[in-house]
């Protein structure tokens, strides 16, 4: 099975300890192939994702959203996710917003 496209995204993970707060950043990868996208803790068939979006937010970064048939995943990423999106919507037909 070969990779269509990969977008990074992260995971922000907080844990207050007594009085300190700590943030854990989690690199992880969003990859599309033919057939289904895969995440770190998911995998949808290519045929339950309806759509894809983003969102920034500040200078750097936003959110990608995943449209699919169980409900909308967001995403936090720092880079603007267009190629991967436009790669999604290239392999299904779908027509560029």
């Amino acid at each position: 099975m070969n990779c269509v496209a990969v977008l990074p995204y992260y995971k922000v993970q907080r844990e207050v300890t007594g009085l300190a707060q700590e943030i854990e950043m989690n690199a992880r990868s969003m990859i599309l192939y033919s057939d289904k996208i895969v995440t770190k803790y998911r995998e949808f068939n290519i045929t339950e994702v309806f759509d894809m979006s983003f969102r920034r937010m500040g200078d750097k970064g936003g959110f990608f959203y995943l449209h699919t048939s169980t409900g909308v995943y967001p995403y936090m990423v720092e880079i603007d996710p267009k190629p991967f999106i436009q790669s999604f919507r290239k392999m299904t037909n779908q027509k560029l917003k």
